[in-house]
C-alpha cells in the first residue's frame, strides 16, 4: 500500500507535472550537476553556495505554483494577502542570482568558459523562476487590480525586487532578517530613503535593475502571447 501511495505521489508531482515544470527541473538539475562536476574536477567547493541561492529562488515559484492549485485561497482576501506578503519576501531571491555574475573570473582553477556557462545557467534559472512566479501572481491578483494598467503592478514588484537585490547583495541581509533582525534592516532602509543624495548608487542600481527586469518581463509576456 505504501509503495502504491509513493508511486501516486511521484506521478502527481513529477511525471504528471506541466511541461514547464519538467523543463525547469531539468534546467536546474543541469546547473547543480555543473557545480558537482566542478567540485569533482578541482576538489574545491567553489560556487556550491549557488545551489542554496537557486533553492531560495525556487521558493517563490513553489509558492505561486501551490497557490495556483488552490483557487479557493485566491478568493479569500486575508489568506491571499498573507501568502502575497510571504511571497514578496522571497521573490527578490529569483533575480538576485543575476548579480552572481560578479563572481565570474574570481577563480582560475577551471577554464573561464566553464564558470561562465555555470553562473549563467544559475542566473537564467533564477530569472525564469522569477518571471513565471510574477506572472502567476499577476494573474491571481487580477480581480483585485481591476482595470489598472499592468505596469501598476509589474513595475512596483520589480522596483521592490531591485531594492531587495541591493539589500541582499550589498547590505548582506536575507529574506528571513525581516523576522530575525528587523531593527537593523528597517534602520538601513530608512537611512537610504531619508538621505537619498548620499545613497545615489543605491537608487541608481534600483532604477536600472527595476527598468531592466520590467522590460524582460513584458517582453517575454508579449512573446508568449504572440506565439499563442
Amino acid at each position: 500500500m505504501k509503495s502504491v501511495s509513493k508511486s501516486l505521489f511521484i506521478n502527481r508531482w513529477f511525471f504528471l507535472r506541466s511541461e514547464l515544470d519538467r523543463m525547469l527541473s531539468l534546467s536546474m538539475i543541469f546547473s547543480v550537476l555543473m557545480v558537482v562536476m566542478r567540485i569533482a574536477y578541482t576538489g574545491q567547493y567553489t560556487f556550491v553556495w549557488l545551489i542554496w541561492n537557486l533553492f531560495l529562488a525556487w521558493l517563490p515559484y513553489a509558492i505561486t505554483t501551490w497557490l495556483n492549485q488552490k483557487p479557493a485561497l485566491s478568493k479569500n482576501r486575508w489568506k491571499l494577502a498573507g501568502i502575497f506578503l510571504v511571497w514578496l519576501l522571497f521573490i527578490p531571491n529569483t533575480f538576485y542570482i543575476l548579480t552572481d555574475l560578479f563572481h565570474l573570473g574570481t577563480q582560475s582553477n577551471v577554464p573561464l568558459w566553464y564558470d561562465l556557462a555555470l553562473i549563467i545557467s544559475f542566473a537564467w534559472n533564477g530569472l525564469l523562476l522569477g518571471i513565471f512566479s510574477v506572472r502567476v501572481m499577476e494573474k491571481t491578483l487580477q480581480s483585485f487590480l481591476g482595470n489598472k494598467h499592468e505596469l501598476f503592478f509589474i513595475y512596483t514588484i520589480m522596483w521592490l525586487n531591485a531594492l531587495g537585490v541591493y539589500i541582499g547583495r550589498y547590505l548582506r541581509f536575507n529574506s528571513w532578517d525581516i523576522v530575525t533582525n528587523p531593527f537593523d534592516l528597517i534602520t538601513d532602509i530608512l537611512s537610504m530613503m531619508w538621505h537619498p543624495l548620499q545613497h545615489k548608487d543605491v537608487w541608481g542600481m534600483v532604477a536600472c535593475f527595476s527598468v531592466f527586469m520590467t522590460l524582460v518581463y513584458l517582453t517575454l509576456k508579449r512573446i508568449s502571447k504572440a506565439i499563442h
